[in-house]
């Protein structure tokens, strides 16, 4: 174990959700940790759970040797999805192995903003975190989990961190006071928040968590199940530990792309949530022009062709901002519609998304930056996040679905 008085360039905390069918996946990456391994200027750390006896490990990651020697700590059964597991994971990374820089890694599925409980009939619920007082969250069950194959998502699962084990599931929510807790016992923001999962590059997302972390890496698309390739970003940050984080989160979208092909189909993006905010107003301002515009039956004609035309992604309700904004522009809309499409196409592009790039036909209308866009119903859990009250997308949502099903 590192000296806790020795204070290094980066730490890398990477927290492995693996107690359900991505546990094979789970120990290729860590294999892939130790092809590279912690310096004299970079702490590479893990927090794995299984599903292959149920148990957790944490290590302190060395270049070379066996993934189990360099286990540092035991823990048994524990649930990754209570956000108390990854607080205590944070609290032991921080403490242990200090640094300049922290990149802290959620690895698991993912299903952006949406913490729908699909399966919540399927456990007891009451007897199981009564004492905690804390409501926990349905996981896949057997068909669910089938329809994975192997990508870090689905069209069906929600949220992130999944403990099959344990059916629960960190949600959007539980995330924002997670990493505002690492925030004050950091006494700043976290450097980059990485989401090795799928479908987490989203506005929605970014903004719940805007005041605890500087930047984030995520994927608009869902993830292969290879997901990142750790010996390249960590062996490059090996060689320059001094990079500072807006160039590590440029470089890990850069390594991620690189380790796929097209027929893969894969979206990566860095995001500078210091933009966040501003993000939040422009699109609080188109909300409001394309919520006046339905009134005008050939403006709701142009949403519906344009929402019919935009990037999706593997989850249909989720499509590209900057794709809508220009297929809005580009269709001849209303001056206020058309001047804020083009409000939120700058706040996305010059600030926001710092870095992005896509492998495969089908994703190349991908800037970045993913929003809810349903064609069917709102979800009730939408109208709760802070994206949806700082803009009133989903006022303008419901306007829109209420126009369409009446005509």
């Amino acid at each position: 174990m590192a000296s806790k008085t020795t204070k290094k360039s980066w730490t890398v905390m990477v927290y492995m959700a693996g107690d359900n069918d991505l546990d094979p996946e789970g120990v290729t990456d860590l294999v892939e940790m130790k092809k590279v391994g912690s310096t004299n200027k970079i702490n590479i750390i893990a927090e794995f759970d299984r599903a292959e006896g149920h148990v957790a490990r944490r290590y302190y990651l060395r270049k070379g040797g066996i993934v189990s020697g360099d286990a540092v700590d035991s823990l048994g059964g524990v649930n990754t999805g209570d956000p108390r597991r990854l607080s205590d994971f944070i609290l032991w990374g921080v403490t242990n192995y200090p640094a300049e820089h922290y990149l802290l890694v959620l690895w698991n599925h993912g299903q952006g903003w949406d913490d729908t409980d699909l399966f919540a009939g399927e456990r007891h619920r009451a007897l199981r975190r009564l004492a905690s007082g804390r409501v926990c969250h349905a996981l896949f069950h057997t068909p669910v989990r089938n329809m994975l194959n192997k990508a870090r998502g689905s069209m069906a699962a929600r949220a992130i961190l999944i403990d099959d084990n344990a059916k629960d599931f960190l949600d959007n929510q539980e995330m924002k006071k997670v990493l505002a807790d690492a925030a004050k016992l950091l006494g700043r923001k976290l450097d980059i928040l990485g989401m090795d999962a799928c479908l987490m590059s989203m506005a929605e997302v970014g903004y719940q968590i805007r005041e605890s972390a500087d930047f984030t890496v995520a994927s608009e698309q869902t993830e292969p199940g290879a997901g990142w390739p750790y010996n390249t970003i960590l062996g490059a940050l090996a060689k320059n530990p001094a990079m500072k984080p807006a160039k590590l989160s440029a470089l890990i979208v850069d390594k991620y792309l690189a380790s796929y092909v097209p027929a893969d189909s894969v979206t990566y993006s860095a995001c500078d949530l210091s933009k966040a905010d501003d993000v939040a107003k422009t699109v609080a301002a188109l909300a409001s022009a394309l919520k006046a515009s339905l009134k005008d039956p050939a403006a709701v004609q142009r949403i519906q062709s344009v929402r019919g035309k935009v990037q999706s992604y593997a989850v249909r309700d989720n499509i590209d901002l900057v794709d809508f904004c220009l297929l809005l522009v580009d269709a001849g809309s209303d001056a206020p519609v058309t001047a804020a499409c083009k409000g939120v196409i700058t706040a996305v592009q010059t600030a926001y998304v710092t870095k992005q790039g896509y492998k495969g036909e089908d994703m190349k209308n991908s800037h970045g930056l993913a929003i809810y866009f349903p064609i069917g119903d709102v979800s009730p859990l939408y109208q709760g996040l802070d994206f949806s009250k700082a803009t009133g997308w989903d006022a303008f949502l419901k306007a829109y679905l209420r126009t369409v099903k009446s005509r």
